[in-house]
């Protein structure tokens, strides 16, 4: 069976070789390199993630992924395929799928759909579909919960997930394939080919909100 989170990567690794080091990125200003960094001390320096939460810690942080960004593309790149080192947990198929095939997904679409236009850039395999719609739906919940409005994920062919409950505004309906549902879940809409129904005061309601995993 394939190794979803090792497929991914290598398929990042080519996105990132293929448009460069100063590709622009979603996670503007970040550039491809800077993209690539962020994954690498993600694997590499667990000792520099308090960074992300304790303001102290962050120029540390900062500094770190400034160090990774400013290596040879090439060789940075490399760093970012050959995945987590030998003593992480991740070096197991199993823990790598479920911690890092979604982060990689996320990240390899920042670069694909970095010129802002809408849309995908490729066709997904049935199983990595699957997969992305497990995780929306694992987390749906904590994605939405700060919404005004209620929220439900819906798919083409019928399946939906039910993100969080009415309330007095009403409910908006999110349509699309998983992997665009998810983008938009963790603040890519601008690029995710969703449908939106629910009334616009509903829909401006629930994209004011601050939404996602922070």
């Amino acid at each position: 069976m394939t190794h979803l989170a090792r497929s991914e990567r290598d398929a990042f690794c080519d996105t990132l070789l293929a448009v460069g080091p100063g590709a622009p990125t979603l996670c503007s200003p970040w550039s491809a390199a800077d993209l690539a960094a962020h994954v690498v001390v993600r694997d590499r320096r667990p000792d520099l993630a308090p960074g992300i939460w304790l303001p102290p810690l962050a120029q540390r942080l900062e500094d770190g992924q400034a160090a990774y960004a400013a290596r040879p593309f090439p060789e940075l790149v490399d760093l970012v395929r050959s995945g987590p080192p030998v003593w992480s947990p991740a070096r197991l198929a199993p823990v790598d799928d479920l911690v890092n095939f979604v982060e990689l997904f996320i990240h390899h679409e920042d670069v694909l759909r970095g010129d802002e236009q809408r849309g995908p850039r490729r066709v997904l395999s049935d199983r990595e579909s699957r997969a992305l719609w497990g995780s929306l739906s694992r987390l749906a919940r904590v994605f939405f919960r700060r919404s005004p409005v209620g929220v439900v994920l819906r798919t083409p062919d019928g399946r939906s997930i039910h993100a969080h409950g009415t309330t007095e505004l009403g409910t908006v309906v999110l349509q699309g394939r998983p992997e665009e549902l998810l983008l938009t879940a963790y603040g890519r809409r601008r690029v995710a080919e969703v449908e939106v129904t629910g009334g616009s005061e509903p829909v401006a309601a629930l994209w004011d909100a601050p939404l996602g995993l922070a």
